[in-house]
């Protein structure tokens, strides 16, 4: 499965890396982000529970926002919003 990333609306951005595991989920978010400007909103899909910790604390670390988390089925949805 291919990384897919996609505008969706003026400011916000989808990031579908499902099928990938560590460190690629947190590499192309990490990539995404850069790409956007202040204040953009970055929806992050992952299916690998651990890439959440290095997600989360990527987050931390360059000061963007985890603004919604959710998940079902084994899937999650973040969406982050640049500082």
């Amino acid at each position: 499965m291919a990384m897919k990333f996609e505008k969706k609306s003026e400011g916000e951005y989808l990031l579908d890396v499902q099928g990938y595991v560590c460190p690629h989920p947190q590499i192309y978010t990490k990539k995404a982000l850069e790409k956007l400007k202040s204040g953009d909103v970055l929806e992050v899909l992952f299916d690998n529970p651990s890439s959440s910790e290095s997600i989360a604390s990527m987050c931390d670390s360059n000061g963007n926002e985890i603004i919604e988390k959710s998940q079902l089925a084994g899937k999650f949805s973040w969406k982050i919003k640049k500082k």
